[in-house]
């Protein structure tokens, strides 16, 4: 009994000590003090007396900052620097790009949830609730996607000028050089609200207002190049794109072919020192309309009229469209989506060398500018559109549940259908709060580069998830394209919001873990730098703290994961006592989770594990879903705790946490080094997997938030286009909906009436006939029940199409239908027609 209360006074003492990350200092004044006790007490023999005295001298040792360094870090030091992998520079500057967030304090195994917490929640100033009320609102009136997709093939002219007389190409542009200014927020809820309108519409405001000419030349460009492009930019008569993905290079972009040779040429009887580029770029978002092109290139000097250096790297130019060389003006077509995108060529293009975005002391630098602008851009451009889409189709959804329905229940009350319609409702929340909580942080100064990654992945896949429920709950509604179908082209544009700005498979397996382990691990680059330090000693000073502090925090949050998970959270420090508080709990034991294993894999890989990238995307999952969750509670906080938004916020919360759970669970299951993962899933789940998945209950009360009106829905889709107006989708959805809801005692008086016999007829014309006849329903009754049957038979119709209606991309051949009688158009019959010839 004695040796047990010895063993929990030492072991237990070393869980709490290191799990309260208490200093190496009090952590061996602690272990002496517990030492002395059982030399007095205890009742262990000399020999074992000594052993431990010794180790204790070890540990004393340790806190000697001389003899550490000396007899174990510079050793330690030496032998790093043998196994550190060689970086190139692009691989470097990637790595630094950007600031550390929130996933920092993920990475350090204790979220301090005041730093989240604390941070200000996202708002709109009077003038851009304004735009949105106004100008975006009447883009959104104004666009009729049917047309632009399989009519024109674009934009209607009409578009085009008001995107330019609006200011639309110029959100981010500063006021002084005519443009809007807008926060980052304001700009995401732009393109939040056209993103639920129209796909094509989308993507034509973001890229202006993305990562090219008018961010670059924004951040880097000369105050010449400011004055020269900025104001066209604003106005929009310069219409800009941006060169980066080459067919040799599309996710290895930093390995462009496209070259560009500093050079003289003469130029209108004059000798010039500039640049001959030779360049072939794809996949390029508005070249087909472009005026300026922003090309990536690699930057060469062989004469050295630059200075010294040969090679200088990847650089940034602006190029007039119109310049000799230059072959632009063809088009992709994204699965149809028509927004401008296609190829540019070049061949022998001369610039000058103030074409280089900043001037010529910017060259070779357009790696690092790349990769700033991104840790910003990829914040806003796809997830806001991803979160339009997401919203459009989750109001959409709901509102066609409940007026659509067979077996005489709508559809939206079937279980099968409410697990779908709980799955989209709970995605497009997390969406909307990733994205709105990490553009606040944009706002007040972060450059998050891996939340930036984090989003950019998850909020497009969600919503293509989301996507993909909408279409199998509307079944046939869904894949027959024409006017009356609002689902279709947003269908088709997923996939190319999954592609661009880093392919999704590529951003999961290498970036999420791959930047953030160095990137935001508190010691990694510290210990990096420091070994990289040309300053021995001070390398050496720098190294020794890192090291230190980097193996306490191991032990810790080896101590707090093997705690938390005994404990079910229990004891993970929660800023909140209400229905959140257990969600802020299992965050933080994750957390530790997360920071042991991903330092363990570091540790027993090394490099290697850079290569294994199923390990690393489930690592990048883990953290991904541990972000995601943190950005759902504090969107509750900022939304002011809504009631009605609280089932949301709990499926979110299980769902992420649930897969967070999972993702560690498939990590260590396929973890080569076998004994380590053993030993790992001892700490890390003590109790098995304890956390589920959301219940089936909370499915439920989450559907009837959202095939009803109320503040749930309203709050869930908030910032669409909604306007109850001829061509709105949502808008008349949503007067469907409440017209249905209305109309349902009057559906139930029918029901009744021909289960008693009084009512025959199938057709809805007749049995309303019949039912005024026996006095089932008054005559303003059954009017009111035929024109809510009338609007909801609108919008469940599809469209149909004869032969020569078709657009050139489906229309038969002359050789198809050369020995086929032509056919007259056929009429659209009414709703009340086609209930009465049914009937008949």
């Amino acid at each position: 009994m004695a040796t047990l209360f010895w063993f929990l006074v030492f072991f237990g003492g070393a869980i709490a000590l290191a799990y309260r990350r208490v200093s190496l200092g009090v952590f061996t004044a602690s272990a002496g003090a517990a030492l002395v006790a059982y030399t007095l007490f205890g009742s262990g023999g000399f020999l074992w007396n000594l052993v431990l005295w010794v180790v204790f001298a070890g540990l004393v040792a340790l806190n000697v900052e001389d003899f550490r360094r000396e007899r174990l870090t510079r050793p330690m030091l030496k032998m790093y620097r043998k196994m550190l992998p060689s970086m190139s520079r692009t691989e470097r500057e990637a790595l630094e790009a950007g600031t550390v967030w929130w996933e920092g304090e993920l990475f350090a195994g204790v979220p301090r949830w005041n730093k989240l917490l604390g941070a200000p929640a996202p708002q709109l100033s009077e003038e851009e609730q304004a735009f949105l009320d106004g100008p975006c609102e009447e883009l959104c009136r104004m666009n009729d996607e049917w047309q632009v997709t399989h009519s024109l093939q674009d934009l209607a002219p009409e578009t085009w000028k008001f995107l330019r007389e609006n200011g639309f190409f110029a959100m981010i542009i500063p006021k002084h050089y005519g443009g809007l200014e807008f926060s980052a927020y304001a700009h995401s809820q732009v393109l939040t609200k056209v993103a639920s309108r129209s796909a094509t519409l989308a993507s034509t405001v973001a890229v202006p207002n993305s990562l090219g000419p008018a961010e670059l030349l924004h951040k880097y460009g000369t105050e010449e190049q400011k004055n020269r492009w900025l104001p066209g930019l604003a106005d929009g008569s310069e219409i800009p794109c941006f060169g980066l993905t080459s067919p040799r290079a599309g996710s290895d972009a930093a390995s462009i072919p496209d070259t560009g040779v500093v050079c003289k040429q003469e130029v209108d009887g004059e000798e010039v020192v500039g640049i001959r580029m030779n360049f072939s770029k794809r996949y390029i978002t508005l070249a087909p309309v472009a005026t300026v092109v922003g090309v990536a290139f690699r930057l060469f000097d062989p004469d050295g009229l630059l200075g010294e250096e040969k090679d200088l790297g990847i650089t940034l130019a602006l190029v007039p469209a119109g310049t000799p060389g230059m072959e632009i003006g063809r088009r992709h077509l994204p699965l149809s989506v028509p927004f401008m995108n296609g190829p540019i060529e070049g061949k022998d293009v001369f610039v000058p060398l103030d074409a280089i975005i900043g001037g010529p002391k910017m060259a070779g630098q357009g790696w690092r500018m790349l990769m700033e602008c991104l840790s910003v851009g990829r914040c806003i451009s796809l997830p806001s559109n991803a979160n339009g889409g997401a919203k459009a189709a989750v109001f959409a959804t709901g509102a066609y549940s409940r007026i659509r329905k067979q077996f005489g229940m709508s559809i939206g009350r079937f279980e099968g259908v409410q697990e779908a319609l709980a799955r989209m409702a709970g995605f497009a929340y997390i969406i909307d709060a990733a994205r709105s909580v990490t553009i606040a942080a944009v706002d007040a100064g972060e450059k998050p580069a891996v939340p930036a990654a984090i989003l950019k992945y998850h909020c497009t896949e969600l919503g293509r998830d989301v996507t993909d429920d909408a279409m199998d709950i509307h079944g046939g509604k869904a894949i027959c394209m024409g006017p009356k179908n609002y689902l279709g082209t947003g269908y088709n544009s997923v996939p190319v919001m999954i592609t661009v700005e880093g392919a999704n498979i590529l951003t999961r397996s290498l970036m999420i873990f791959g930047q953030g382990a160095i990137r935001c691990h508190p010691f990694v680059l510290k210990e990096l730098h420091a070994a990289q330090d040309p300053d021995q000693e001070a390398g050496l000073e720098a190294f020794d703290r890192a090291l230190f502090g980097h193996i306490g925090y191991a032990f810790s949050n080896a101590a707090r994961a093997f705690v938390l998970g005994l404990t079910g959270a229990r004891g993970a420090e929660s800023p909140t006592r209400g229905p959140t508080r257990r969600y802020y709990q299992h965050i933080g034991r994750f957390s530790a989770a997360f920071a042991l294993v991903s330092d363990t894999a570091m540790l027993t890989l090394g490099g290697a594990l850079k290569k294994k990238e199923m390990l690393s995307a489930r690592l990048g999952d883990i953290l991904s879903n541990l972000y995601l969750a943190s950005m759902v509670l504090k969107h509750w906080e900022n939304q002011g705790r809504r009631e009605a938004d609280l089932p949301l916020v709990e499926w979110s919360c299980r769902f992420l946490l649930y897969r967070a759970q999972e993702q560690l669970h498939g990590f260590l299951r396929n973890f080569p080094v076998r004994w380590v993962a053993r030993m790992l899933r001892l700490v890390v789940f003590p109790r098995g997997r304890s956390f589920s998945s959301p219940r089936d209950s909370l499915s439920r009360r989450i559907v009837e938030g959202v095939i009803s009106p109320g503040e749930m829905r309203d709050g869930l889709c908030e910032g669409v286009y909604r306007t109850v107006e001829p061509g709105s989708h949502l808008g008349l959805l949503q007067e469907a909906m409440e017209l249905s809801i209305e109309a349902s005692p009057l559906e139930k008086k029918l029901r009744k009436g021909a289960k008693e016999g009084k009512i025959q007829a199938l057709g809805l014309a007749g049995q309303l006939e019949e039912a005024v006849a026996a006095g089932i329903l008054s005559a303003a009754e059954a009017e009111k029940l035929r024109q809510a049957d009338e609007k909801i038979m609108a919008i469940i119709h599809v469209d149909d199409f004869a032969p020569e209606d078709l657009s050139p991309f489906v229309r038969p051949s002359a050789e198809d239908t050369a020995d086929k009688p032509a056919r007259k158009p056929r009429a659209r019959k009414s709703a009340q027609e086609a209930a009465e010839t049914t009937e008949a």
